[in-house]
This record gives C-alpha cells, sequence and structure tokens, in this order.
C-alpha cells in the first residue's frame, strides 16, 4: 500500500471511529441514566471547570428548580410546544467558558443539546425534541459593542434586535443596520438564517454585513473567523448556525442612513380592482428605486379594522416624502400614494413604526424586553414560504386573493427583492434566494386557541394554500426561506440519527439550493460526530470505504 493510500484509509478509519462513538444508535454510546443521576453527573462534571466565584443554582436548572418553568417561558415564543418533552437541564450561561463547558459536559454524557437565543424558531427546534435533551439559554451573552469610528459593532447572540438598533441609535443618528422589523428577534437566529429586514434592497441581508464571528465548536473550542476557517465562517451566515455550533457573536458593519426616512401604509380601494392592483405591485416593487420598499399585505374581513377584504402596503422610504411621492407618482400611479399619507421621522422611530409602538415615545422602549414582546409571542403559530421568479398573472393574482378573502385562520404577505438583493452573488453566503427572485411570500398562521381542533383548521388552510401556489412560485427545487422553519418540507427520521444525506437534501435543497452540498462538506469536517443536529440541520456525507 502507498503511503498516500494508508493515510487516505487512517483518515477514513479516523472518521468512521468518531462517527461510532458519538452516533445515537451507536453501541458505544455512553449508558443511560435516569434523569437524577444525569443531572448529578453533569454537575459534576461542570463543577469540574467552573471556578469558585461561579454560583451554579444561577447557571442550570433543572424541573425540579422553583425557576425551572419560567427559564423555560421566558424565550418560548410558540404555544403551539407548550405540550411537547422539555428539556432534563436548562443551562443558562453568562460568560464564553459556561458555553464551553456546557458543551463538555453534553457531549461527555451523550445527550442532545439545543441552543435558543430569542425562541422565534417556528416549528420551535431552539427548545423542544422528540427525545431527552439539555438546553443552552443565550439570553443572558446579550453584550452590544458599537464602534462608530471603524462603522462596525460586536453583538452577542442573546441580544434582541431592538436593543442592537438601540444601541447604534445611542451612537449615531446616521447610522443603522439592515436586519428584521420584529424587535424581540434574537440575533443568534435571525443573523445565521440571512436576515431579512426593511433595508434589504438598498443593502441586502444582515449577513452581507458580517465580517468576523465567534463560535463555540463540538470540541468546545472558541473560534473566530481566522481560525475556524473561511468555510465555517461562510457556512454560519445563512446556513443556520446550529448545524455547526454555538455562535456566540457576530462582528457587523454598519450602514449609513438618512437623518430623514419616510413611512407609509395605504390600503387599496376594492372597488378598483385587486388583481390589477397587485399586478402592478409585483411589477414595480422589485424595480423601483433601491431606497423604497413596499411589503405588500392580505388583510382579512374584520382583522385591522376594516370592514371587507383589503390589500394593503406598509412601505419605508429612506429619504424624504416630497421624494417618493414623485417617485411613486411615476412609477405606481396606481397606488394613489398622497404627501398626506407619509409620515417623515427618524430611522430609529421608523424602527417604533414598524414594531406598532409609538414612534413618538423614547427609542428606550426597545430595551424593555416585555414591553416589546410582539402580541403574536404567546400565541400558537405557523409559518410557509415561498419565493416567486416569474410574475403571477393577473387571472392567477385574481385566484390567490380570493382564496385568501375566503380564508379567516391565515393571511399572505409579499416581500420585494430587486435592488442590491439582485447585485450579491447566491454564492456569497448559503442564503441563495438571490438574483432572479421577484419576491418571497410568507403564510402567515397566528391562533390563539388552545388544542387540536384549532390547530387542525390552520394548518389545513396553509397546506391547502401552499399547494394551490405550487404552479405559481419557485420549481425543482420549489425554495424556502430558513427562518420560516417548515417541517412540512422535510425533516430526518431520528431512527436514522439524523444522519442521513438523502432525507437532509429534501429540505436542504429547498433552503440552500446549490449551496446545500457546500454546507454539508463544511458540516461533515467541523463536526463529523453530528453532534449539533436537529430535525433539519446540514447532514454530514455519508462514509465509503
Amino acid at each position: 500500500m502507498t503511503n498516500k493510500s494508508s493515510c487516505l484509509v487512517s483518515a477514513i478509519f479516523s472518521v468512521l471511529l468518531v462517527q461510532l462513538l458519538f452516533s445515537p444508535s451507536s453501541s458505544l454510546q455512553p449508558l443511560a441514566f435516569d434523569d437524577s443521576s444525569v443531572y448529578e453527573t453533569f454537575l459534576q462534571c461542570l463543577e469540574s471547570y467552573l471556578s469558585p466565584h461561579d454560583q451554579i443554582s444561577n447557571l442550570v436548572f433543572t424541573s425540579t428548580n422553583s425557576s425551572y418553568t419560567s427559564v423555560l417561558q421566558a424565550y418560548k415564543r410558540n404555544a403551539r410546544f407548550n405540550s411537547d418533552l422539555k428539556p432534563l437541564i436548562i443551562v443558562t450561561p453568562t460568560s464564553i467558558p459556561h458555553v464551553q463547558y456546557a458543551v463538555l459536559c453534553t457531549r461527555r454524557i451523550g445527550y442532545r443539546l439545543r441552543i435558543r437565543s430569542g425562541g422565534h424558531d417556528f416549528e420551535g427546534l431552539s427548545y423542544v425534541s422528540d427525545s431527552p435533551f439539555f438546553l443552552i439559554d443565550m439570553s443572558n451573552l446579550r453584550s452590544i459593542e458599537v464602534n462608530i469610528e471603524t462603522n462596525s459593532a460586536w453583538v452577542q447572540s442573546g441580544a434582541i434586535l431592538g436593543e442592537v438598533y438601540y444601541a447604534i441609535w445611542e451612537k449615531s443618528k446616521v447610522h443603522g443596520f439592515p436586519a428584521g422589523v420584529c424587535p424581540t428577534v434574537a440575533v443568534g437566529g435571525h443573523f445565521s438564517g440571512g436576515g431579512y429586514g426593511n433595508m434589504m434592497r438598498k443593502f441586502g441581508l444582515s449577513v452581507d454585513h458580517i465580517v468576523d464571528a465567534q463560535i463555540v465548536d463540538a470540541n468546545g473550542d472558541l473560534l473566530d473567523r481566522k481560525s475556524m476557517g473561511e468555510g465555517l465562517f461562510w457556512a454560519i451566515r445563512g446556513g443556520g448556525g446550529a448545524s455547526f455550533g454555538i455562535v456566540i457573536s457576530y462582528k457587523i458593519e454598519l450602514v449609513e442612513v438618512p437623518e430623514t426616512v419616510t413611512v407609509f401604509q395605504v390600503e387599496s380601494n376594492p372597488d378598483e380592482g385587486l388583481a390589477d392592483f397587485v399586478y402592478r405591485w409585483q411589477v414595480v416593487a422589485p424595480t423601483t428605486s433601491n431606497d423604497l420598499f413596499m411589503r405588500l399585505h392580505f388583510s382579512h374581513p374584520g382583522s385591522n379594522g376594516t370592514a371587507s377584504f383589503q390589500v394593503s402596503i406598509q412601505a419605508l422610504y429612506l429619504g424624504k416624502a416630497d421624494d417618493v411621492v414623485s417617485l411613486l407618482s411615476k412609477d405606481f400611479p396606481e397606488l394613489g400614494l398622497k404627501r398626506q399619507d407619509c409620515t417623515e421621522m427618524s430611522w430609529i422611530e421608523s424602527v417604533l413604526w414598524y414594531a406598532s409602538l409609538n414612534y413618538r415615545s423614547s427609542p428606550k422602549v426597545l430595551l424593555d424586553r416585555k414591553v416589546v414582546r410582539s402580541p403574536n409571542d404567546t400565541n400558537s403559530a405557523k409559518r410557509k414560504s415561498d419565493f416567486v421568479v416569474n410574475p403571477v398573472s393577473r387571472e392567477g393574482l385574481g385566484d390567490i386573493l380570493k382564496r385568501v378573502a375566503g380564508q379567516l385562520q391565515f393571511s399572505m404577505a409579499f416581500s420585494p427583492h430587486g435592488g442590491e438583493m439582485s447585485e450579491i452573488p447566491a454564492s456569497s453566503s448559503p442564503f441563495p434566494h438571490r438574483a432572479g427572485n421577484l419576491y418571497k411570500i410568507e403564510y402567515v398562521g397566528n391562533w390563539n386557541e388552545a388544542g387540536e381542533k384549532a390547530e387542525r383548521a390552520v394548518m389545513t388552510q396553509l397546506r391547502r394554500m401552499y399547494s394551490f401556489m405550487a404552479p405559481l412560485v419557485s420549481k425543482n427545487p420549489r425554495r424556502a426561506y430558513l427562518n420560516y422553519r417548515d417541517l412540512d418540507i422535510g425533516k430526518m427520521s431520528h431512527g436514522k440519527g439524523y444522519r442521513s444525506y438523502e432525507e437532509g437534501k429534501v429540505y436542504g435543497m429547498k433552503y440552500f439550493h446549490g449551496n446545500f452540498d457546500r454546507l454539508v462538506k463544511v458540516k461533515t469536517e467541523v463536526d463529523p460526530a453530528n453532534f449539533f443536529r436537529d430535525e433539519q440541520s446540514i447532514p454530514t456525507l455519508p462514509m465509503k470505504l
């Protein structure tokens, strides 16, 4: 055997051995314990790393602890999962070493690990599981360090977007950051899934402005961009960080925003032909000035105080009101936008406006996680998504409107692409939905009623609408947005140890398209034992001798 062949066999054997030792189905997996012995073993392991100054009672919680329920529920944003299997142990690290120790001790015991930053995962994958698991809650790791001189900031994963926006505004009134409109969403999940926002046509996504990061890998090592390598750094900017490790923080580049921006919300006149109105939006919204973002909403009868079904546009323009009125009088005269429909304000005030908060109030409200807690945080929720690459005909739009108008259990929102989104290559980050995509569709299901009947009603309507839309949206594969997590489009089978490449490819191609195999390669390199896994994680490559 040549030296080259010998090295290859040795490498393959080493990877197979690691997979055997840590595979969930391996007979060499650590012996099972009862709950109490698992807890004691975990504590002993953790205490062996902690310093005398660390108060373990403030870091680790089990169901016997009086604070367990409040800690679990604090960032459990979806009532759909209130009855699901709960974590045996919750770890709430207050420092980076705590995260490293928790990874090492969890792996030593052989349990699964879930990582929660803000708890907005629509399938609950950040805090529920179908088998025993530990939860690392990152909400205490929320520091934000803004440096206006370098136009940058270090932001930890547990920080919510509202805190990020406020910290930037404190230092500068002409800087901002392109990210989501919901201020309670945390950085960890939002950035690692791409980071949609209302400035994306001007600046792109959140991930397009990440220049460094810190991550704890499966070996408990803390890595930055240089030490993790460009492959892993690429993967955690849109590929879902929880498949590769625990992202501690991101370094972001700030963007310049004008002193005055303009917002407006306009409802269409139902007597003037909704299909024509939406068709015209479809033509204009992805092609108009990059400074303008116009999101289209379908409103139900009786919702938002409306008496009949309406289509509304909620918009942000990075400039003054007279300019956007003039622009749309040429590009979109059917909208009939008037100066009195518009409100000029600062960028930070537009953050409050989009969050349905009083934009004239102090921006400090963004720091109060209870005040800015979304009304839907305690509801049950389900999302699905699509991307439209070819304009939908007027007839097709009419059929969509009729179906949505007759359904009281869900709504839809269209977010336009174009602008900078079309200039950034699809391979620059794992998020592939760039040039060629006109807009993203979000299917929105929220409900308050408890029980299977209420859930089944919403799910049925959402899935029927999703099925109806198939001929009108992207194909081969039909694409989806990772941060609107949807287990309907595919998931791993627990019996296969969440290791099946073929199963992962089903949903992986929809989320990541041509970037999926590159993500799999990175995953195999950095986490060959597949320690960081869930029902829709990136799989490892199958090993072949």
